[in-house]
């Protein structure tokens, strides 16, 4: 019985990796022939779908809870693949990969294959495991953990999505132009989308504990917290607007990251 499950964990860890592999090349294939490397962002997201999908094809007899895991799975990625693509739709290149390709030059294509569809897919690969842990456990049950998992994402979930739903609103009324968001899950949070996608993973990682190796699965919403708080996410942003009033009286009032009230003007 051990030796099977360890047969059926190595060949979702080896299928997973080359799937993240195959998938990231044919996005490199798509954004180079389009000339457009930010359409990577778009692929993030869907990319999970395709290693859950994967275990879930390996495994030999799949559980209510791996189905159930697919589907948490499923749902965070289509729709953030979907919303990214709806922003991107007719805008052009994002401003980050197009200094990136003025920068790099000639260099441009095996470049952008290493430092971003490559760096971008061991990174979703490292995120995943969660993932690849539970389909790699085909005799594993849902029990109370699970719903508590199954809870914390849904909260995620809907910060994420209902945050992007709010700025889109926002963004879309021409009188808005240059303003910054105030209002809604924003008021409480200067990123609630990114705190959602942090938390919905951090739920899915209590979701896969009954699966084991929860020490090794631990690494994928530590990794992501610290991507979306300190490198691509919150940093990025904090910095694009660093200079504008608005959002420097915003940000003393607002928490960065973790909801809570707004302080008070004095």
């Amino acid at each position: 019985m051990l030796t099977s499950e360890i047969a059926n964990m190595n060949e979702v860890i080896l299928f997973s990796a080359v799937a993240i592999l195959m998938y990231m090349v044919l996005v490199f294939v798509w954004a180079t022939l389009i000339k457009d490397n930010s359409i990577v962002d778009i692929g993030w997201g869907l990319g999970f779908v395709v290693v859950a999908a994967v275990g879930l094809f390996i495994i030999p007899s799949p559980q209510p809870f791996h189905y159930v895991l697919l589907g948490m799975v499923g749902i965070w990625g289509i729709r953030l693949s979907g919303y990214i693509f709806g922003r991107h739709r007719n805008v052009g290149e994002d401003y980050r990969y197009a200094q990136w390709r003025k920068e790099w030059g000639k260099y441009v294509v095996p470049r952008a294959f290493f430092q971003i569809f490559m760096l971008q897919g061991v990174f979703m690969y490292i995120i995943a495991l969660p993932l690849i842990i539970a389909m790699g456990n085909s005799a594993v049950g849902l029990n109370w953990m699970s719903y508590i998992g199954i809870a914390l994402w849904l909260i995620g979930f809907l910060f994420e999505a209902v945050g992007d739903w709010q700025k889109s609103k926002f963004k879309a009324n021409p009188a808005n132009q240059g303003k910054i968001m105030q209002s809604g899950l924003w008021r409480y949070t200067r990123h609630p989308n990114y705190f959602g996608e942090a938390l919905l993973w951090w739920g899915i990682w209590v979701f896969v504990l009954p699966a084991g190796y929860w020490y090794v699965s631990i690494i994928s919403p530590i990794i992501l917290t610290f991507l979306l708080t300190k490198v691509s996410g919150v940093a990025m942003l904090e910095r694009k607007y660093k200079g504008n009033k608005e959002f420097e009286n915003y940000a003393r009032k607002t928490s960065a990251f973790i909801p809570w009230w707004p302080k008070r003007d004095k």
